[in-house]
């Protein structure tokens, strides 16, 4: 089996580029022949001796780039990354080649889906956020801080301005999610949708065609060997980790610390982050952190705290803090309550809701054996059946075979495939 992995970076900026990385490096250790197919230049200074093929188109990231219209162009459609891709399958055997799409807003278009399905090639996209039907790609709107409950690319939807920048921004997305649709032709060119949790699949399953196929695999967790558990019980301090901008609830975090009485350890860097550090001088901004930065900060907290106020697919924080032996306090409006199993390894709250946040922070910050017992529960439901990324890499293996002995069927049966 080939498996041609697309996404937009090479160097992680996010989730979904984590996720690809990984799940490239372990399918490649198991034998896989894997091609890894990107928009970054790679740095002269690479020297990671990576078990896959790396094909860069050397664009830049559409954010970077400051010729705008180029980047504006580029979003909107990459021919160049569309030549690209068919070059690399042009030596591939459709019949037992997989093209994996992880992320392909930021630097490749929409281009890349219609190049696989073009040249014959079957294609797998994971829902790592809602790009696949929505414009923003968050089903969120950054304006008036709540989940967007309007139909996708409806009259309505373009006229409401959702977006964190501009309304100029939010038509640029619109013209953007219409090219997808109708000249990348997604999701019409896509065969298997993966998701990552039950709660995003039924979200996007309500804008994605009746037909549409869904598979879900973890995403992979590579926090080592197992480590011996966290003392939540001897820290006051509560840790919030990710990208400081509205959808995350980072407000609502550092609010209900301040309200509680605790110390708020803030990781991340973002837009908000200025303005966030202005408003709560008390708390403590760590910045952007390494893996090993980022552990040793939710190992030094009582509690992991993720307040999304918007439909986050998963969460793979919880399931970080979880393996250290750390509990988390979760927002009920995301896919990362399937990581908490409530009163047990963690505790829910009613998203957006500061008064429910600041109570099940002082509660956690009185009870210092509840603290410890939940962290103790996270860690053992963790180890019980890690998904370390192997386990993640057999199970996509499980799904590309079904997707592929499909397409063979279909192909002896005379069908269009």
């Amino acid at each position: 089996m080939n498996v041609v992995v697309v996404n937009d970076h090479l160097y992680p900026d996010g989730g979904a580029d984590i996720v690809a990385l990984s799940s490239a490096d372990a399918l490649a250790r198991l034998g896989v022949d894997v091609s890894l197919f990107v928009a970054d230049r790679q740095r002269a200074d690479d020297a990671l001796a990576r078990p896959y093929a790396v094909v860069c188109t050397g664009q830049m990231d559409l954010a970077s780039d400051p010729n705008r219209l180029r980047a504006a162009a580029q979003g909107l459609w990459n021919p160049l990354a569309a030549a690209g891709l068919h070059k690399l399958l042009s030596a591939l055997d459709p019949a037992a080649t997989i093209v994996h799409v992880h992320s392909w807003t930021k630097a490749l278009s929409s281009s890349v889906f219609r190049a696989a399905s073009e040249a014959g090639f079957q294609v797998v996209c994971t829902l790592h956020d809602y790009f696949s039907v929505c414009p923003n790609g968050m089903l969120f709107n950054a304006q008036s801080r709540q989940n967007c409950q309007l139909r996708p690319m409806s009259v309505a939807c373009v006229a409401s301005h959702c977006d964190a920048r501009s309304y100029t921004h939010k038509l640029y997305r619109v013209a953007r999610h219409a090219v997808q649709q109708h000249i990348g032709r997604l999701p019409g060119h896509v065969d298997q949708f993966v998701t990552v949790s039950g709660f995003s699949e039924r979200v996007n399953a309500q804008h994605l065609p009746i037909d549409s196929r869904y598979a879900k695999v973890r995403n992979p967790v590579d926090v080592g060997a197992r480590p011996l558990p966290a003392d939540p019980g001897a820290s006051r301090s509560f840790v919030m980790v990710g990208r400081m901008f509205a959808l995350k609830g980072w407000e609502l975090f550092l609010e209900a610390c301040d309200r509680a009485g605790v110390l708020a350890v803030a990781v991340g860097d973002g837009p908000d982050r200025a303005a966030l550090e202005r408003a709560y001088p008390r708390a403590r901004f760590l910045g952007q952190l390494g893996r090993d930065g980022v552990t040793a900060a939710m190992r030094s907290a009582r509690a992991l705290v993720m307040p999304t106020l918007g439909y986050e697919t998963q969460g793979l924080v919880i399931c970080e803090a979880a393996a250290q032996g750390v509990p988390a306090i979760v927002s009920d409006a995301c896919g990362g309550t399937e990581n908490v199993k409530p009163e047990c390894s963690g505790l829910l709250f009613r998203a957006g809701s500061v008064e429910q946040l600041t109570a099940a922070i002082r509660r956690l910050a009185d009870d210092t054996d509840l603290a410890r017992r939940l962290g103790l529960a996270a860690s053992q439901r963790f180890w019980a059946d890690p998904p370390t990324p192997t386990a993640h890499a057999r199970e996509l293996l499980a799904v590309y075979s079904r997707v592929l002995a499909r397409a063979a069927t279909h192909a002896e049966g005379g069908l269009r495939c």
